[in-house]
């Protein structure tokens, strides 16, 4: 067990946290899986309109690896197959039925899971599709099965605003979190690393007390919750290493795809932000492919409001009218903010945040939460190098240069600055902070698709 203390940071005041209560969620009469959320995959249907389906029957799978197949999350009848752009897979919907009828899978008991060779772990990850919920750094895809990481981390925590705590998740799934990380034993040579939230003393045993797992407790502000971090301060990854990472939230659904023989009939979601009403902002249980305007009637301030899958920070703006995704974990809601203010660079500033100190309300309103909206406050303009970014990385890594050399496409500098280390949710922080108004996070997700692509 080692602390690590993170200085570089911020944690942005905001309001709109969850309460840690799980409710259930209404019943979804359709769901609708999106295959093409998976990037480098290229799915193919095994299913068509009209077919009759189980939990767990498989609907499609990877062209590029006919091994991972991707199955129902509930009973039913195929209501539409729906294909885009050159017959590309978007969506599968399913009428839900009210039988729920299950598609057996192998089944363990929690004392054989840590004994299950590699091979038979990776199958049912595979055949299920629960493989997706792991990530292969770098470049944060789905893992090669080929592939044999050097480590695992296990990220239980998530320092990113209204994002799911772990002990909330895992409360009453303390077993399948144990038996989730007694497969991950088997998949790498080296050690598995829990990463866990410091000075808790209310981490459930479950956490605290997990075996077959290195644990390594962060402390400090966001990012200090991100995968980068951990990796970057326990085991930083030199030129051809493998490592894969985890959601503790997602580890649950795979220990418990090995002990019920099943594919998990639900899921646990945080629902939070400023555009979600008091008393409505808390822990949702529900099926994958939920619609979300059921999910959020009823639940949401008046105005336009955006819905966000993901933190606010680095998530994805997703439509009322779209569906739970498979790698959403919590749903975030924010208030458009689309006013211009006349000369609000000189105004004093005590009701606006600021991170820099500009305004009188950082020095006299310390403790006050902010409501924000999706106001930039600002157009975007020329690349300052300032220095500011290293502010909010807490890695070696020269920020500003690294995004300068990822925008002019020299790729080799970039990689020896540090860029496959990175995520993109890792500049977040920078792109809320830039005085440029600098979309950050796109920018390194196309740098890493473009060292990727040419295979450095």
């Amino acid at each position: 067990m080692k602390i690590h203390r993170i200085k570089k940071g911020l944690d942005i005041p905001l309001v709109g946290a969850p309460e840690p209560i799980v409710a259930d969620g209404p019943l979804a009469e359709c769901i609708t899986l999106y295959p093409n959320e998976f990037e480098g995959l290229k799915p193919r249907p095994l299913v068509k309109p009209g077919d009759t389906v189980r939990r767990g029957s498989i609907l499609f799978y990877s062209k590029k690896l006919e091994a991972l197949k991707f199955r129902s999350p509930a009973a039913g009848t195929v209501k539409e197959v729906v294909f885009g752009h050159r017959r590309a897979l978007e969506k599968i919907v399913i009428r839900v039925s009210g039988a729920d009828e299950v598609e057996p899978l192998p089944r363990f008991a929690a004392g054989q899971i840590a004994g299950l060779s590699r091979e038979a772990v990776l199958a049912l990850l595979l055949d299920t599709g629960y493989l997706a919920h792991l990530k292969q750094r770098p470049f944060s895809r789905v893992p090669d099965p080929k592939a044999r990481p050097k480590s695992i981390f296990v990220n239980a925590m998530n320092t990113a605003p209204f994002q799911p705590e772990a002990g909330v998740v895992v409360r009453g799934h303390e077993a399948a979190f144990q038996a989730g990380l007694d497969a991950l034993t088997a998949l790498t040579s080296g050690r598995v690393y829990l990463c866990l939230p410091g000075g808790r003393p209310d981490l459930p045993p479950a956490l605290a007390g997990a075996k077959n797992a290195e644990i390594h407790f962060f402390e400090g502000p966001h990012p200090a919750g991100n995968s980068s971090v951990h990796l970057h301060h326990i085991d930083p990854i030199r030129p051809n290493d493998v490592v894969w990472t985890v959601k503790a939230v997602d580890l649950v659904q795979i220990g418990r795809l090995l002990l019920d023989g099943a594919m998990p009939p639900d899921r646990v979601i945080a629902l939070g932000g400023p555009g979600v009403l008091d008393g409505e902002r808390r822990y949702c249980r529900t099926r994958l492919g939920s619609p979300l305007e059921g999910l959020l009637k009823d639940k949401l301030a008046a105005g336009e409001q955006r819905i966000v899958a993901g933190d606010i920070l680095a998530g994805v703006q997703v439509g009322v009218d779209s569906s739970l995704r498979f790698q959403d974990s919590a749903l975030c809601v924010l208030p458009e903010g689309r006013e211009r203010h006349f000369m609000g660079w000189i105004v004093p500033g005590w009701s606006t945040f600021s991170q820099s100190r500009s305004f009188l309300s950082t020095w006299l309103r310390r403790r006050a939460t902010w409501a924000l909206d999706t106001n930039r406050h600002g157009s975007p303009r020329a690349m300052v190098l300032t220095g500011l970014y290293d502010r909010f990385v807490p890695m070696r890594i020269m920020t500003d240069y690294l995004v300068r050399a990822v925008l002019a496409h020299d790729i080799d500098e970039a990689v020896k600055l540090g860029l496959l280390e990175t995520d993109p949710e890792d500049f977040a922080l920078c792109a809320f902070a830039c005085p440029s108004k600098m979309d950050l996070v796109g920018i390194i997700r196309r740098g890493l698709a473009e060292v990727e692509r040419e295979g450095i």
